[in-house]
C-alpha cells in the first residue's frame, strides 16, 4: 500500500513537473515582444510574472551594449535615440540613429550581425542610401514578420478577407525553412524607404522591392505623394497585418501645400503596392498637404483592421489657406485592412491650429466598461484627453461633446467654434492655468513670469496663436506624447505619462514672403510657414532662470480606472535639474518626460523617459516606487520585457535626446534578477 501510494505520488509530481514545464515552456514562447506594444493592438502590456512587486528590488544589470551611433553635439546635429528592443526570433532588434539595424543575443547582448545602409555593397560597390542621406536620423524600432505556413504552404490572413487583393507573390517559394528571408525585419528609413532584411542574417531580401529596379527596400517616393517639398519616412516602425507591410510619411508640415500624408500597404515579400490611404480630400490635394501619420500603427488581426492616428494638416499653425473640412486629419481613422477604404473615424481636432498631432497609435485592448469587456479602441492625446471608441463600430465608449473654444485674432484665419471633449473620464495632463499658480524659483522669478503673462493671450485652453503671443497649455509638446501609455487587464487601469509645460506661440506677419520664406528653421518653434503671409516664433514659457512658469509637476505618471473614468493614482515623475540646482527627491515637481511606460502581470511598470537618467519600477496598484537604477545617459524610449533560457530580462535603450537637451549616448542596458 505504501509503495503503490508511493509510486502514485510519484507519477502525480512527474505529471506536475512536465505540466509546469510545459506551461514555462508555453510562458516563454507567448511572451515574446514582437511588434511595438509588444501585441499587434500595441497594449504595451506583458504577460510575464517572474519579475514582480516582491522581488524588483533585487533587479541587477546583467549586460550593456554600445551601438557606438551617436553625436554628441546640440540638437540639430546632436542624436535622438528611442529604438525599442523587438524580441522575436530568440533574438533582441534594435536600430540605431545611423539608420543600421542590429541583431543581438538576448541573453548576454552580444552581436550577431548588423546592417548598415551606408555601407557599400559587395556586388555593386554602391551603398543603399546615396551620401545626401547618409546622415543621422531617429530610428523609434522596427517590425518583425514569420511566414505563417500551414502544411509547409504560407498563408496571408489579409488574403482570407472577404474583399482581399490576392497577392501576386503568394508563391510556394518562402514555404521552405531554410529559405532565405523566410522571416523579416522591417524598417523605415531616410529617403521614404522601407527595407526588409533577413531576420536571420541581416542581408537585404532582393525580391523586395525588385519590381521597382531596388530589391532590399520599396519607397513612397516612388509613388505620387503630391505636394511639395519632401515626403521621409516616419521615424516609428512600420506596422505588419497578415501578408502586408503598412508605413507611414513624414512631411514637412511648415509649407502650405505639404505633400500629402500618405500611409501605404506593401506586400511583405515583394514590396508589390496593396494600397494606399491618402488624408487629404481629393479636391483640395494641391491646396495643403499633412495629416500624416508619423508615429506608431496598431493592427486587429481578427477584425483585419488597421489604427492610424494622423495629424495637423499643413501649415500646422495658421489655418488660413486651408479654411474647409479635412476630416481626416487629427482623427483615428480605422482602415480596411484589406483594401485600405474607411471603416470609420472620428476627428478629436477641428482645423488644427495647436500643432495637436495624435501621437501614439490607439491601444486596442478589452477593457471593462459597464460591468463588461469591451473591445476597445483607446486614444491618447496632447490635450491630456483619453478618448475611447468601439472598435469595430467606432461609438464613443465615453461621450464626446462640442465644447465652445476661444475665436482666433490673426487676420485671414478662423477658428473652429468648438473642439470635441470626452466627458466621464477624466484628464491625464494639466490643463488650465492661472496667473496666482505660476511658478518660480525665487519671487522675482516668479514675478517676471506674471509679467509675461499679462502681456500674452490666455483665454484657456484652446487659445489659438495669435500675433501678440499665445499661451498654448497643454503645448505641442503634450500633455500625451509620444510612448505614453499601457493597459494592464489585471485591474483595468490605464498606466499614462504626461509633461506639463507651456509654450508661447507667436504669429508674425512677413515683411518679404520670398526672403523670408528662404529662412531655415531655428528650431522646433521658430520657423517661417512657407507659402502664407506669416512666420511662428515659439519658445518654452518659462522665466529668466530657465524654469517652467507652468506650476509643477512638470511631468506626471497617471492611472486611469476605465470602469470608473476616475484617476486612480498620480504621481510626479522624475526630477529636473535647473538653474545649476537639482530638484530633491520627494518635493514633486517631475520632469519633463519622452518615452512611455510598459506594464507586466507581476504587478509592476517600467518606465525610463525622465531627465534624470533614472530607470523606474512602481507598483501599478498603487503607484509607490519600488526600484530605480541609475541610466549611463537617460533612457528616453520605449523599455521591453521577455523571456530567455528561463529568465525574464527588462531592457531600455539610454541614449539621450539632443532635442532635450540631456546628456547622449549609446546603450542598450539589461536587467534580470540574480
Amino acid at each position: 500500500m505504501i509503495r503503490r501510494n508511493f509510486c502514485s505520488m510519484l507519477l502525480v509530481a512527474l505529471s506536475i513537473s512536465v505540466s509546469a514545464g510545459a506551461t514555462t515552456a508555453r510562458a516563454e514562447e507567448g511572451a515574446d515582444w514582437a511588434s511595438f506594444g509588444r501585441d499587434p493592438g500595441g497594449s504595451q502590456h506583458s504577460p510575464l510574472t517572474q519579475i514582480d512587486v516582491r522581488n524588483v528590488k533585487q533587479l541587477k544589470r546583467v549586460w550593456t551594449y554600445r551601438t557606438g551611433d551617436f553625436i554628441d553635439a546640440p540638437y540639430p546635429k546632436g542624436t535622438v535615440s528611442q529604438s525599442i528592443a523587438l524580441h522575436a526570433n530568440h533574438t533582441l532588434y534594435i536600430c540605431t540613429p545611423f539608420n543600421r539595424v542590429i541583431a543581438l543575443d538576448p541573453t548576454t547582448g552580444h552581436e550577431r550581425w548588423s546592417f548598415d545602409p551606408h555601407k557599400p555593397d559587395a556586388k555593386t560597390g554602391r551603398p543603399a542610401l546615396s551620401p545626401p542621406l547618409a546622415m543621422a536620423s531617429r530610428c523609434r524600432g522596427v517590425a518583425y514578420w514569420p511566414a505563417p505556413a500551414v502544411d509547409g504552404a504560407p498563408v496571408s490572413s489579409a488574403a482570407h478577407a472577404s474583399n482581399a487583393v490576392p497577392a501576386a507573390s503568394a508563391t510556394s517559394a518562402v514555404a521552405d525553412s531554410a529559405a532565405p528571408c523566410r522571416k523579416r525585419i522591417f524598417k523605415n528609413a531616410e529617403g521614404a524607404r522601407v527595407y526588409a532584411l533577413d531576420a536571420d542574417t541581416g542581408a537585404l531580401c532582393a525580391d523586395f522591392g525588385a519590381a521597382k529596379g531596388h530589391g532590399g527596400y520599396v519607397t513612397h517616393n516612388d509613388y505620387e505623394n503630391h505636394g511639395e517639398s519632401f515626403a521621409g519616412s516616419a521615424t516609428a516602425p512600420p506596422a505588419v497585418l497578415g501578408d502586408v507591410v503598412i508605413s507611414g510619411m513624414s512631411v514637412n508640415d511648415g509649407i502650405a501645400n505639404a505633400k500629402d500624408g500618405m500611409v501605404r500597404a506593401f506586400d511583405v515579400r515583394t514590396g508589390e503596392l496593396r494600397w494606399e490611404f491618402d488624408p487629404i480630400p481629393l479636391e483640395q490635394r494641391d491646396v495643403t498637404g499633412a495629416a500624416n501619420v508619423w508615429s506608431t500603427i496598431s493592427v486587429d488581426p481578427q477584425r483585419n483592421l488597421v489604427f492610424l492616428p494622423t495629424t495637423s494638416p499643413s501649415t500646422d499653425y495658421y489655418g488660413g489657406g486651408r479654411r474647409f473640412d479635412i476630416p481626416l486629419a487629427n482623427s483615428i481613422v480605422a482602415l480596411d485592412g484589406a483594401t485600405g477604404k474607411v471603416v470609420w473615424s472620428r476627428q478629436v481636432v477641428h482645423h488644427d491650429l495647436f500643432d495637436y498631432d495624435l501621437v501614439g497609435h490607439p491601444l486596442l485592448v478589452d477593457i471593462v466598461r459597464d460591468g463588461t469587456r469591451v473591445p476597445a479602441a483607446l486614444l491618447q492625446t496632447k490635450m491630456g484627453w483619453l478618448y475611447g471608441f468601439e472598435r469595430t463600430s467606432g461609438r464613443p465608449l465615453w461621450p464626446i461633446i462640442d465644447r465652445p473654444v476661444p475665436k482666433t485674432d490673426v487676420p485671414g484665419d478662423v477658428a473652429s467654434e468648438t473642439q470635441p471633449v470626452p466627458l466621464g473620464m477624466a484628464p491625464f495632463a494639466h490643463q488650465t492655468l492661472t496667473r496666482d499658480s505660476l511658478f518660480g524659483l525665487t519671487p522675482i522669478d516668479r514675478y517676471a513670469c506674471q509679467r509675461k503673462f499679462d502681456a500674452l493671450r490666455y483665454d484657456g485652453m484652446y487659445t489659438p496663436p495669435s500675433v501678440r503671443g499665445s499661451i498654448l497649455f497643454p503645448s505641442a509638446l503634450g500633455g500625451g506624447n509620444w510612448g505614453g501609455a499601457s493597459y494592464d487587464p489585471a485591474t483595468n487601469l490605464l498606466i499614462i505619462k504626461a509633461e506639463n509645460l507651456a509654450t508661447v506661440i507667436k504669429v508674425v506677419p512677413k515683411k518679404d514672403l520670398t526672403g523670408e520664406d528662404k529662412t531655415p528653421p531655428t528650431d522646433y518653434l521658430t520657423r517661417p510657414l512657407v507659402g502664407t503671409p506669416y512666420r511662428i516664433e515659439g519658445e518654452l514659457f518659462q522665466s529668466p532662470l530657465g524654469i517652467p512658469c507652468t506650476p509643477p509637476p512638470w511631468g506626471t505618471l497617471t492611472a486611469l480606472d476605465l470602469a470608473t473614468g476616475k484617476v486612480r493614482w498620480q504621481i510626479p515623475l522624475g526630477q529636473i535639474k535647473r538653474a545649476g540646482v537639482t530638484i530633491p527627491k520627494g518635493v514633486g515637481w517631475g520632469s519633463p518626460n519622452v518615452g512611455g511606460p510598459i506594464t507586466t502581470a507581476g504587478g509592476l511598470t517600467f518606465i525610463g523617459a525622465t531627465m534624470d537618467g533614472k530607470f523606474r519600477a512602481i507598483d501599478t496598484a498603487t503607484g509607490k516606487e519600488l526600484w530605480a537604477a541609475d541610466l549611463p545617459v537617460p533612457g528616453m524610449a520605449l523599455p521591453t520585457t521577455y523571456m530567455a533560457e528561463g529568465k525574464q530580462y527588462v531592457v531600455i535603450t539610454a541614449g539621450g535626446n539632443a532635442q532635450v537637451g540631456t546628456p547622449l549616448g549609446d546603450y542598450l542596458v539589461a536587467y534580470a534578477l540574480p
